[in-house]
């Protein structure tokens, strides 16, 4: 897959490092010259540019990436032009770093529903979400272990925990479940999530509903890739 990661702070480089080193091809973009001569050979491609000049951006496959990050964070304005002129080119997916309330507020007036925060774990988190489209989140317990949140596979649907007997199969715990509900409250539809309880071997695995799992990554990804 291929992403493009506009600002290389300490996020910025974070995620597009991380984006690299999971084997997906990424363009990282700074205008500071020093910045990107820096990440050459840490990233696939590094771009000196000004994101806010049209012109300069047109010239990248904007279209063909999955995702196009801002990961600007001290000039909140750049961020925000950089936003504002990703939407005029119609970009499929725009997630945008969110560093204060006004910032929040005017990518939610531009309709920009992906949000991420600036610490470096969040970098590490978004990279492993963008690499695996089932996993909503996850959260790097150590080295080794790690909680991740995906959708319940198809293969277990209607199943209990203890006939999916995902732990002998993939050693992986499951924590609990979690159902989703819409709201509508004041004319807007909300999403709530509701976690059902440490789970049990008697936990019914439903259609639409998250699963919460302990264990190693490389196990939690055997077990969404086995079940695709």
């Amino acid at each position: 897959m291929k992403y493009i990661v506009l600002g290389l702070g300490h996020f910025g480089k974070s995620l597009a490092v991380h984006l690299t080193e999971l084997g997906h091809e990424v363009i990282a973009v700074d205008k500071k010259l020093a910045i990107v001569e820096q990440l050459k050979d840490r990233i696939t491609h590094t771009v000196c540019m000004d994101t806010t000049d049209r012109e300069a951006m047109t010239s990248l496959p904007l279209k063909d990436s999955q995702a196009v990050i801002v990961a600007i964070g001290e000039d909140e304005g750049a961020s925000l032009l950089t936003t504002a002129l990703l939407k005029q080119l119609n970009v499929k997916r725009i997630i945008g770093r969110v560093v204060s309330d006004l910032q929040k507020t005017v990518l939610e007036a531009m309709q920009i529903s992906d949000y991420i925060m600036p610490e470096e774990e969040a970098a590490e988190r978004l990279a492993m979400r963008l690499d695996n489209v089932d996993i909503i989140d996850s959260f790097k317990i150590s080295d080794r272990y790690s909680i991740v949140e995906t959708r319940v596979p198809s293969k277990y649907v209607g199943m209990t925990l203890k006939e999916a007997d995902l732990t002998n199969q993939y050693k992986v715990i499951v924590l609990t479940t979690v159902k989703t509900y819409e709201e509508k409250v004041g004319g807007k539809v909300t999403v709530r999530n509701e976690a059902s309880g440490i789970a049990g071997s008697e936990t019914k695995l439903s259609e639409g509903d998250l699963l919460v799992l302990f264990g190693e990554l490389s196990d939690i990804q055997r077990l969404i890739q086995k079940t695709d």
